[in-house]
């Protein structure tokens, strides 16, 4: 009787020991990969996020913030979502139209005519669709995080219209939607990386380029080319996902968390649009000064620039029409709230 009794405690010990070790191989590691600056509005929204999301999974959620670049490029960290070696990121748009093609569309210059035009298209009209773009292509979107709107910087000289650009080295993405922003502005276009900017301007390789205020004034951009022209002439935008086979591996509470906790566009905008009106008010702070546009000004720039959609359009194919043409709709949608009865977006 007492040997069975011991047996019966043996057993039930080793059960304590397996219970404990399946609850251990039960935390979720996910391993974000981004490429923030330090000392941004990215960067707290990234390190509360990790803070908020272990807490929210008492303990089954491990955050591992690769954030700051130490993946390397945004193309390793593409390939280390294709490859299931990251779990979260945060891509440029102009790095997820590789992915999705329809993403260069929010890059078309002059597409809106004001933030709050933008936010309201974006969460009524446009985020469901590319939800489902992105799902298609293995990716799980969570969030779009805004980095203002594009300006124009440049070296030598301030640019305040569409012909100050001619012949002008101006620095683009490897996109199509920068591509045809330069041809229609007269450019010599001058493809190069984000991390090639600074010592290009300092070899007098570039004049010019473009980028939203976060990705200007603090990373050491702005000394180099001091002169910044308030064109706001498209959405500067990166997009969260999560790696969707692993995503759909994972239980309801982790994905729960994981997308709950992050923040929701409201918040990032207002805190990523704040930083862009300190970094205005604090410019010969920072080394550079700001030209602002009269409405004259900038619809020359719209004009020279506007005609770039169509094309654009057709070097995206896809659905690039469908939700530029959805964009419009929203647009109508919005300028209708403004003047009469609000128009209902589709469902």
């Amino acid at each position: 009787m007492q040997h069975k009794l011991s047996r019966c405690v043996l057993a039930a010990a080793i059960c304590l020991v397996l219970s404990a070790c399946s609850a251990k191989s039960e935390i979720v590691e996910v391993i974000v990969g981004g490429t923030s600056a330090r000392d941004t509005a990215g960067e707290r929204h990234w390190l509360k996020y990790q803070q908020d999301a272990e807490a929210a999974g008492g303990g089954e959620i491990k955050m591992r913030m690769l954030i700051r670049g130490e993946l390397g490029s945004e193309d390793q960290i593409v390939s280390g979502l294709r490859r299931g070696r990251v779990q979260f990121a945060n891509l440029s748009a102009l790095i997820a139209s590789t992915i999705v093609p329809e993403v260069s569309l929010v890059y078309a210059p002059y597409l809106f005519d004001s933030e709050a035009e933008a936010d309201f298209v974006f969460d009524k009209y446009l985020t469901p669709e590319y939800r489902k773009l992105f799902a298609a292509r293995g990716l799980e979107f969570i969030v779009w995080y805004e980095l203002g709107e594009q300006q124009i910087w440049s070296r030598d000289k301030p640019i305040l219209a569409p012909t100050d650009m001619q012949g002008v080295r101006f620095r683009i993405a490897a996109s199509k939607s920068a591509e045809l922003l330069g041809q229609a502005l007269k450019a010599d276009l001058i493809p190069l990386g984000y991390a090639e900017i600074i010592p290009s301007l300092q070899t007098g390789l570039i004049a010019a380029g473009e980028n939203g205020i976060p990705l200007y004034a603090r990373t050491g951009i702005a000394p180099e080319a001091p002169h910044l022209t308030m064109t706001n002439h498209s959405l500067s935008l990166s997009v969260i996902v999560a790696d969707k086979p692993w995503w759909d591996q994972q239980s309801e509470k982790v994905r729960t968390v994981l997308r709950e906790e992050f923040p929701k566009e409201p918040e990032i905008r207002s805190a990523v649009r704040e930083e862009i009106r300190t970094d205005l008010s604090e410019a010969e702070k920072l080394g550079f000064k700001v030209y602002d546009l009269s409405p004259e000004q900038r619809k020359a720039w719209s004009d020279a620039t506007r005609s770039t959609h169509a094309e654009l359009i057709r070097a995206i194919g896809g659905e690039s029409q469908r939700l530029y043409d959805l964009a419009m709709a929203g647009k109508a949608a919005y300028a209708a709230q403004l003047t009469g009865p609000a128009t209902r977006s589709p469902n």
